[in-house]
């Protein structure tokens, strides 16, 4: 798909590295583990918890030019769905190289899009 990822957290490399040689999920990781124990990255992305130390779960989807086109943050008890990121990350790519088309909801691949028009402004 010609993207990249990287999991950040506010470990160091160390802890990332005794993560991935005692955990058989995480030893399956095959994507660069970025340790942020100055919490600089956590900051600029607003999701540190500044009095705990720690950062809440964010995923973004930063395009070629560094614009943020997905956001999300959850609380660290919520968990996330590969599948739904894919399939943003799809939409993502595909409005880049189709100007002036919208991805509805629960748009997968190969579906219908939208192309908003501005003579129904106001009328809805």
């Amino acid at each position: 798909m010609g993207v990249e990822i990287y999991s950040v957290s506010t470990d160091t490399h160390f802890a990332h590295k005794a993560w991935h040689d005692t955990s058989e999920a995480i030893s399956k990781v095959n994507y660069p583990m970025i340790g942020d124990p100055t919490h600089q990255l956590s900051r600029n992305f607003d999701v540190l918890i500044e009095e705990e130390g720690i950062a809440l779960r964010g995923t973004f989807v930063v395009n070629p030019e560094g614009e943020i086109k997905v956001l999300e943050i959850h609380d660290n008890g919520i968990g996330r769905v590969a599948s739904e990121l894919l399939r943003k990350v799809k939409a993502a790519q595909y409005i880049a190289a189709h100007p002036g088309e919208v991805c509805p909801a629960k748009w997968e691949e190969g579906a219908k899009t939208l192309t908003p028009s501005l003579d129904l402004v106001g009328k809805i």
